[in-house]
């Protein structure tokens, strides 16, 4: 009688263990998708910002959106400004972070970027009153804001001591506007789609240079970490550029 008792336990145990296995080889649920943090800029229109619900919107949103449904994973996302985001990476407390980030050979040093993603570039600006400022020369003595961080800021510093004009540093967009409008800098550089939207959307600003041909934009994580949130970003990518849902994305945001 305990022979067959015993018999009968282990049949039991097996056909639990094959259940078990049965189940764990079957299509993920949703609580077994991975979900990450990404970290992002508060103001960088067109590619994050806030819109009048009080939605984060923009180029990198609506591509991080579209990459983590077309790659099947879930995100938080932190707006907490360009700098802060580096930070947030930089210290592990962000898995990545998509906010106009231009690759560059240093940020290399402390972060993995995905495939370039945008092609930006360098114009500088003045208040739309400003009729002297027309050139690089016209610079010498002044003050030139800039956008902590960015391509622009980067760009102003490489021409500084040839044109003899300083800097002024600023956390966000919308402060550097302020500082040229009340004329406090004459001029600013900033990435052309940016000001270029800021102007379609109303700021008092005028472009009066050509565009200066910028660093390519990527997603980043840390150095060395999140290997596969890089390759799915990557792969998410190359598959909206191929459906055109990539271009519908940009064609929303930046006006020819």
């Amino acid at each position: 009688m305990k022979k067959i008792t015993k018999i009968g336990v282990l049949v039991m145990l097996v056909a639990i263990t094959l259940s078990l296995a049965a189940c764990s080889s079957g299509t993920k649920t949703s609580s077994d998708t991975k979900k990450y943090v990404i970290a992002t800029d508060t103001t960088f229109k067109p590619f994050e910002y806030e819109n009048d619900k009080g939605e984060r919107v923009g180029i990198d949103m609506d591509l991080l959106a579209a990459i983590a449904k077309d790659q099947g994973f879930e995100y938080e996302l932190k707006a907490v400004g360009f700098d802060a985001a580096l930070g947030e990476v930089s210290t592990g407390q962000s898995d990545g972070m998509i906010a106009g980030m231009s690759i560059t050979d240093d940020r290399k040093k402390t972060f993995d970027f995905s495939d370039p993603y945008f092609d930006s570039g360098v114009v500088m600006a003045v208040s739309a009153s400003n009729n002297t400022i027309k050139s690089y020369e016209d610079l010498r003595g002044q003050k030139v804001a800039v956008k902590n961080g960015t391509e622009g800021a980067a760009f102003a510093e490489s021409i500084k001591d040839q044109y003899g004009f300083t800097t002024v540093s600023f956390p966000d967009s919308a402060n550097m506007y302020e500082d040229v409008k009340a004329g406090n800098s004459v001029a600013l550089f900033e990435d052309y789609p940016v000001v270029g939207d800021a102007i379609a959307t109303g700021v008092p600003l005028k472009m009066v240079t050509e565009m200066e041909k910028g660093s390519s934009y990527g997603f980043a994580v840390k150095k060395g970490e999140n290997a596969e949130l890089l390759e799915m970003f990557n792969a998410g990518l190359t598959n909206l550029k191929a459906n055109g849902e990539y271009q519908k994305i940009l064609d929303t945001y930046i006006k020819k």
